[in-house]
């Protein structure tokens, strides 16, 4: 299979490649500065092509000429502005629009002027649904979609785009719904990785941490991406697909499986005490599909991040 992937220096772009090459497929990847974050393994440094592209800026001939003489059975659109924080509050940015939804406009644009138009997949986020109870957190593809924070309104605004252009025969796609992932690589950003660091970073220093009750649903990356791969391959056009673990999870207990990893327990700040609830998924839809599951522990998924900022993450 020949794949394209937007965004394939990103966190999950960059796991996506390593598990289409170990799949024996070609990768041709963008990003918008054409580089390679540290630590993403030499082999997929060597086994990638890539070129820049700044998708704010459209499809332009340049882009058109390079998918086109790779001649992309599939395209996995990755690339956007995927830290919540960085999109706004409420409302989204100017930049987070022009990434996010223009972004996607961009890609299907690109599809169009393709001499053989390649099967697309959009990752989206479980964020396009609407605020769930602690009492009924469980959302399955149906459940009503009404994001009340800015990243999940870009979101929903580039599944709208994506849709429209599959409705007007115009592409050949499916969405995925991602929920929370992580692993190695992930930036300190995100939660898994910034309480790893702090734990690597000092043994004196309080691990200072949001809130022990947040409730979400959390997979390893590497099976995120394995599903991506099985959905393009087995997906019916325009399907929508939640990808997730299915489980709900507590934060403190997560904070609990890094403690573990220690021979002696660290002081922790809490900083916004309370109960917060993220949506889980129901993953009946992509089990039925192809039998897909997640298959790495959240116990692994801790201890290859620590591996990670312990052997190369200090000073990143």
């Amino acid at each position: 299979m020949r794949a394209f992937i937007t965004g394939v220096t990103g966190f999950a772009g960059s796991h996506l490649a390593e598990h289409l090459l170990a799949c024996g497929d070609e990768v041709l990847g963008s990003s918008l500065r054409g580089q390679w974050p540290r630590g993403v393994p030499e082999a997929v440094r060597r086994g990638v092509s890539m070129f820049s592209w700044d998708l704010t800026t459209g499809a332009n001939e340049a882009t058109r000429l390079i998918v086109n003489e790779f001649r992309a059975d599939v395209i996995f659109h990755l690339a956007a502005i995927s830290v919540p924080s960085e999109c706004g509050t409420t409302e989204p940015t100017p930049q987070a629009l022009a990434s996010n939804v223009g972004g996607t406009q961009a890609v299907t644009e690109l599809c169009r002027s393709l001499t053989d138009r390649p099967r697309v997949l959009l990752a989206s986020s479980c964020y396009v649904y609407a605020p769930v109870s602690l009492k009924s957190p469980v959302v399955s593809e149906s459940a009503s979609l009404a994001p009340q924070r800015a990243y999940g309104k870009t979101k929903l605004l580039a599944e709208q785009e994506f849709r429209r252009a599959i409705g007007d025969e115009e592409l050949d796609g499916v969405v995925a719904r991602s929920f929370q992932h992580a692993g190695p690589r992930q930036s300190p950003r995100m939660i898994l990785p910034d309480w790893v660091r702090q734990f690597t970073a000092s043994d004196a220093e309080p691990i200072r941490v949001g809130c022990l009750d947040t409730y979400l649903d959390l997979t390893d990356v590497r099976d995120i991406c394995r599903a991506y791969r099985q959905l393009l391959l087995d997906g019916p056009r325009g399907n929508v697909y939640n990808v997730g673990s299915g489980i709900c999870r507590r934060s403190g207990d997560l904070l609990e499986i890094i403690q573990g990893c220690f021979s002696s327990r660290r002081e922790v700040l809490e900083l916004e005490p309370g109960h917060r609830q993220h949506p889980i998924a129901d993953i009946s839809r992509l089990t039925q599909l192809n039998g897909w599951k997640p298959e790495i522990s959240l116990e692994q998924t801790v201890t290859d991040t620590l591996n990670y900022w312990l052997e190369e993450g200090t000073d990143s």
